[in-house]
């Protein structure tokens, strides 16, 4: 029990990690651009995408959409 290493306290918060910010981005540019498409083609967008229905902007809206999204898979 001597040569035991005391247990180290620092462990990353879920959005410190490599793998949320690569899910994040992935998920955002995905939806980005399926709401951008959308908004060309004149499809009321912010009714698919669950979060961002009273969203001003669509960055805003997509990034609700991701925050619910991930909020399902983490």
């Amino acid at each position: 029990m001597q040569h035991t290493k005391p247990l180290d306290d620092h462990h990353p918060f879920a959005d410190e990690s490599t793998a949320f910010w690569t899910i994040f981005l992935l998920a955002y540019s995905l939806l980005f651009a399926v709401a951008l498409l959308a908004r060309v083609v004149g499809i009321h967008w912010r009714e698919y995408l669950p979060g961002a229905e009273s969203a001003n902007s669509m960055s805003e809206g997509v990034k609700a959409a991701i925050y619910t999204f991930m909020s399902h898979i983490i």
